[in-house]
């Protein structure tokens, strides 16, 4: 009777899940906030390439899993600037106070880049790719403007195997026996304004509200609500050789709870790095990076969010693992200079 319970109570937290995350959540968008807004997009000197995957509530069966690819890189960015070396940086730290004052302006270019996402909940299956535009330029000396637009489409497949009714007829998925897909198209939008120690950024995912019903019914009726977007981050030189980020995400989808984030990050010189993310109402985070080489990096994250919603006490918290490649990395950066 208990064990009955339990899956009854997972089982409605599922689709709970379902209904209100359309949409994948990330913790290490900090190392990569181009996942959720499109403006970022060849922000940096060379081609960014960015590989994750992320099992949330371990030990859940038909808990949400998320894999995704994004690339993206500049056009026509005619300020590349010189390599860290050859700024004659004085001690043994290539990012310290003397190379952030160096820091311009971005002159104005275009950005191309590219995201592919399988995000996958129980029966559920969602993939979804588009393609994104932006554009870079200067608004004062040291503070750039960013804004892009992505465009693409979603694929929704429900496995119909893994479906057992009591009733052959369900209004969400008819009376279909076979696997079910629904097409839709996908558009985002963002702005981006960054500067050596700060940026702030709005974007919004699903812009088009359409209609996700798999079947033709009068009953049951599903669309896709717009998520939007607000994040904002200050980076602060702690001596020469660490650099502290705070930043802070709110995320806002109409008849849910505000979601706010919290994240902290600890950079010594442009190596290694340990950070933290608080989540409202879902738990915490621990997160660590290191920068292998000048073409490779690679950070893991761990939610603990036992305790802090209806499934705490039945999971074993999230996994997510990023993999980062720096292609066309001519001037040998370790580290981002304009998101760290």
């Amino acid at each position: 009777m208990i064990r009955r319970l339990q899956f009854t109570i997972i089982l409605f937290t599922l689709v709970q899940c379902m209904f209100a995350q359309q949409r994948p959540n990330y913790t290490q968008y900090v190392m990569n906030n181009y996942i959720v807004n499109p403006a970022i997009g060849g922000i940096e000197n060379y081609i960014d390439v960015k590989l994750s995957v992320r099992n949330q509530w371990i030990s859940i069966e038909g808990a949400p899993k998320t894999f995704y690819v994004t690339v993206h890189g500049p056009i026509g960015k005619k300020d590349y600037r010189e390599s860290i070396s050859s700024l004659d940086m004085k001690g043994s730290n290539p990012r310290s106070r003397e190379y952030w004052n160096n820091y311009s302006a971005s002159a104005p270019h275009h950005g191309l880049g590219l995201t592919v996402v399988n995000y996958q909940t129980g029966y559920i299956n969602r993939s979804t790719s588009y393609a994104t535009y932006s554009y870079h330029m200067g608004l004062t000396g040291t503070t750039s403007l960013a804004a892009g637009f992505g465009a693409g489409f979603s694929s929704t497949n429900i496995n119909r195997s893994k479906i057992t009714l009591a009733n052959s007829f369900d209004p969400a998925i008819g009376n279909v026996n076979n696997d079910i897909t629904k097409i839709t198209p996908e558009l985002n939008a963002g702005l981006w304004v960054y500067s050596s120690n700060f940026f702030i950024g709005a974007s919004a995912q699903q812009i088009i509200p359409v209609k996700t019903n798999l079947v033709d019914s009068s009953i049951y009726k599903s669309t896709l609500i717009p998520h939007i977007f607000f994040t904002s981050g200050y980076r602060l030189s702690a001596g020469e050789d660490l650099s502290v980020l705070s930043s802070f995400m709110v995320r806002y989808i109409a008849s849910t709870p505000l979601a706010v984030d919290l994240n902290l990050k600890v950079q010594y010189h442009d190596l290694l790095w340990i950070g933290t993310n608080f989540r409202k109402g879902d738990g915490f985070a621990a997160m660590v990076g290191v920068n292998v080489a000048h073409t490779v990096n690679i950070s893991y994250s761990y939610d603990n969010n036992r305790g802090t919603n209806l499934l705490g006490t039945m999971n074993r918290g999230t996994n997510e693992l990023v993999l980062g490649f720096t292609l066309n990395n001519k001037y040998g950066d370790l580290c981002p200079r304009n998101i760290w």
